[in-house]
């Protein structure tokens, strides 16, 4: 999913193996973009699988300084989905801190390494017909009782 401050922006679903860029898009907020097309902004589902080609840096408070989050590996997550126009796009790290997308310094790059899981449809049980109930008494030496 891309954050609602994308939604301007072109973009396509990510595939696994797709080569990232954090980027800054208009108005400031930061996302994913493919290296070769710095305006389209790929959109992560939650649970995708992110690894990072150098530790996570994260901007600071000081313009010229930034927070390092020793960690390579990332899930996609969306946070704070209940509030409106707020963003939503985040990563958890290995111990479990979560950090907005936007947060994260632009040029960073990174390589999705799995999708979530499509969960399964629960497929119906057929319905037993007559000859199949009357295999099933037959094979076990039941009778049918009215």
């Amino acid at each position: 999913m891309c954050d609602f401050s994308l939604e301007a922006v072109r973009s396509r679903p990510a595939k696994v193996g797709d080569k990232l860029t954090t980027h800054t898009f208009n108005w400031g907020t930061r996302g994913f973009c493919a290296p070769e097309d710095p305006g389209m902004a790929v959109c992560l589902l939650p649970g995708t699988e992110l690894s990072f080609a150098e530790d996570v840096r994260e901007w600071a408070m000081a313009p010229w300084s930034s927070r390092v989050i020793s960690y390579r590996t990332a899930i996609f997550r969306q946070v704070n989905k209940e509030k409106a126009h707020t963003h939503h796009d985040a990563l958890e790290f290995p111990d479990g801190k979560i950090v907005l997308l936007t947060t994260l310094k632009p040029g960073q790059q990174a390589t999705v390494l799995q999708l979530p899981a499509e969960a399964q449809k629960a497929q119906p049980e057929p319905a037993a017909t007559p000859a199949a109930v009357r295999d099933l008494i037959d094979a076990n030496h039941l009778t049918l009782v009215d």
